[in-house]
């Protein structure tokens, strides 16, 4: 694949898989965007978030009744955090569509000009504005009469955070505009920081002892979110800006040039490398300009932005729910070095995945100094053809984490030796056996419950209100109880006391006894929450509770005899086949909807002594099964239900967790199988899907009699 060029579209997956994979991809994007919005550090480069936003797309247009509303697709992305007051947008702060390459942009072309023709508009007036796409962090300014009255973040896009106090001391934006008061101006812009000022900023933090910034963009959204404004006063932040929210009291020009323009007069600063073209040949060669002016700019940029200029044309053209139709941004390639392969290490994920890292003789790339960079998993390696002593190719990807992307086997004639790297059978970390499911590129550790580079990750799984419901043992607790060693498994939860936990940090004795209170009630609990806490791959809450239904406890489970299951299950299954031909009543099939995948994770896991050893541990502190049983008689027992929609007073998962609890089945898509479908407001294609197989619809108030008291 050329270097900068967008992934090829996926063949239509079938539509189990497709609803797996897009829950995988929603899962990491959610993920992905925490760490990039609230944490401030990014696990992903831009260039792989790209790639798997635009597959959760793919996925989604190809299967419509795969969109939900908390898909990251249906939103901007990142959360607000707790350190500073939340700010509403009143015109949201949308992000902008990707462009990779040139049939990219000849494609956005193509679609604006077919929504104006759609609207009646003259197509042959159409005119573009480029301008730079800054590499630093989106911050709206709001001026009331004149005077900078606050400043917000860009947040989830709706709500924000106010920064007003740090904004106040950065010097590039005026307090007061010039020329103009109108009674309402918000304008939208970037905060960044100029290279020769990063660099200085390090220098200072290197010479006080304290942690370097990774790289301008990094500084600035570190400087923006200080708590005390004299920390950001000190910070050398500059702004730009490139457009506007909410307006009242004055008329703006009708061009988005022509705004540029106005916004300079009026005192903010506005971005001098911008340019008007009447087609994509103008787009591209403005494109092109900039990414050879790219090193020799002050500040770091990652692509340009082209917008309709006709600004009263942009509503007309329309906006997706993330982002406008009427503008596109171009990314750049991503940047590349030579340098040497001196070693490939492996680290253990949080969730127990290995992946290999390679350590790099010390190259500057894409800004910054690079010693270590990515390779994925064993079979990248092996498709790269990467010894160790190689000299090898690295990008920046996405200007955040490098890659290798591909070794010079003309240079193996010379020295140094070279060796090829094999994955290890057992965890680097706990020893535990390390497996790889067929069909996947990576290795897991199995040792989920003992494992040291899982644990918090596994205590925080396992006290979630779903599984053991362990309320007051959040994130900050966990790392807490973690690094001082008082946890290492889910058993040791059960040996703590008051006096220990009100030792810890914010943890008074009240807070203490109420946890504590906590744990011991979750030593009573239900088999299925007990297996879905364990976290075994694969194990979701429907297939621990399909796994209860049959067996009683972990004991039972071990002792189960798979190959003569499966022997039994296809026997059942073909003997439906043959009632279901003469119209008869099907027999029910053991262990239905759990194939051969669930059962391999079932089997590593328990084979593990480490996991069995944790179990037995549980057991010992006192943690037993209780018999989940149904409220009023399982009122709805046998049926089957889907919800979609947004329901006047229950969200999905209490709607989910009230059909459980009266014995009902939930599903995720409508099939012939499904008995009624629950819709609220805004359902969409599974409420079509509901009418066209003639399956009764209802109402939450339905829902509620049906279930009963």
């Amino acid at each position: 694949m050329a270097v900068g060029a967008p992934p090829s579209k996926p063949r239509a997956a079938a539509p189990d898989t497709a609803n797996k994979r897009a829950e995988a991809l929603r899962g990491l994007l959610a993920r992905y965007d925490y760490e990039y919005y609230v944490l401030d550090a990014p696990s992903v480069p831009d260039a792989e978030y790209d790639r798997l936003f635009r597959e959760l797309q793919d996925l989604e247009r190809a299967h419509p009744s795969l969109q939900v509303a908390s898909s990251p697709t249906q939103r901007v992305g990142g959360a607000v955090s707790g350190a500073f007051a939340a700010v509403r947008h009143p015109v949201p702060m949308l992000s902008l569509n990707n462009a990779f390459d040139d049939d990219e942009v000849l494609a956005f072309d193509r679609r604006v000009r077919e929504r104006l023709a759609e609207e009646g508009l003259p197509a042959a007036k159409l005119r573009y504005s480029a301008e730079l796409k800054y590499d630093g962090v989106a911050i709206s300014l709001r001026y009331e009469r004149g005077l900078l009255a606050q400043a917000a973040t860009r947040g989830d896009g709706t709500t924000g955070e106010d920064v007003t106090a740090n904004i106040r001391t950065v010097r590039a934006i005026p307090l007061r505009l010039i020329g103009t008061s109108p009674a309402v101006l918000e304008a939208r812009g970037e905060v960044l920081m100029y290279r020769r000022d990063f660099e200085r900023l390090n220098e200072r933090q290197r010479a006080a002892g304290e942690r370097e910034f990774v790289n301008p963009r990094n500084a600035a959204a570190g400087s923006l979110r200080q708590l005390d404004p004299a920390i950001t006063a000190a910070r050398p932040l500059r702004f730009f800006a490139y457009g506007v929210g909410e307006v009242a009291g004055v008329d703006l020009p009708e061009t988005h040039s022509g705004l540029l323009d106005w916004l300079a007069r009026a005192g903010l600063p506005v971005g001098p490398e911008r340019t008007v073209a009447d087609d994509p040949p103008g787009l591209l060669a403005f494109y092109r300009r900039m990414q050879s002016l790219r090193p020799t700019l002050a500040y770091d940029i990652d692509g340009v932005v082209y917008k309709v200029d006709r600004r009263d044309w942009h509503d007309p053209i329309g906006y997706v729910a993330r982002a406008p139709r009427f503008a596109m941004a171009h990314k750049f390639p991503a940047e590349e070095a030579l340098t040497e392969l001196l070693d490939i290490e492996v680290q253990v994920g949080r969730t127990g995945k290995l992946t290999p890292v390679a350590r790099l003789r010390p190259v500057f790339v894409g800004g910054v100094t690079v010693t270590n960079a990515t390779l994925h998993n064993e079979d990248e390696i092996a498709r790269k053809d990467l010894l160790i002593g190689d000299t090898v190719v690295v990008r920046r990807a996405g200007d955040v984490i490098p890659e290798v992307v591909r070794a010079l086997p003309e240079r193996r004639h010379e020295p140094p030796r070279r060796r090829r790297f094999a994955m290890p059978r057992a965890c680097p970390v706990c020893g535990s056996a390390v497996a790889r499911e067929e069909g996947e590129a990576d290795w897991r550790c199995v040792g989920g419950l003992y494992c040291a580079a899982q644990r918090k990750q596994a205590l925080l799984h396992f006290a979630q209100r779903r599984a053991m419901d362990i309320e007051g043992l959040g994130e900050k607790l966990v790392d807490q109880l973690v690094d001082a060693g008082l946890v290492r498994t889910p058993a040791d939860l059960y040996r703590l006391d008051v006096p220990t936990l009100a030792g810890l940090e914010r943890m008074g004795e009240k807070s203490a006894a109420n946890l504590v209170a906590a744990i011991d009630r979750s030593r009573s609990t239900g088999f299925a929450r007990f297996l879905f806490a364990l976290g075994i791959r694969h194990v979701g809450e429907e297939v621990a509770r399909v796994l209860a239904q049959r067996y009683r406890d972990t004991e039972a489970l071990m002792r189960e005899d798979w190959a003569a299951l499966a022997d039994e299950k296809a026997a059942v299954q073909k003997e439906n086949a043959r009632r279901r031909a003469r119209g008869e009543a099907l027999e029910p099939v053991p262990l239905e909807g759990i194939g051969p995948e669930i059962v391999a994770s079932l089997q590593r896991f328990f084979a593990e002594p480490h996991n069995r050893q944790v179990i037995a541990a549980l057991r010992e502190a006192g943690v037993e099964f209780v018999r989940e049983t149904a409220r009023v008689g399982d009122a709805l027992a046998g049926r089957t239900f889907v919800v979609t929609g947004t329901l006047p007073t229950l969200s999905r998962e209490q709607a989910h967790e009230l059909i459980r609890r009266h014995g009902g089945n939930v599903a995720t898509s409508v099939s012939r199988k499904t008995d009624f479908v629950v819709a609220g407001e805004a359902a969409g294609s599974k409420l079509e899907r509901a009418r066209e197989l003639d399956i009764a619809v209802i109402d939450e108030d339905s829902l509620r009699r049906m279930a009963g008291p």
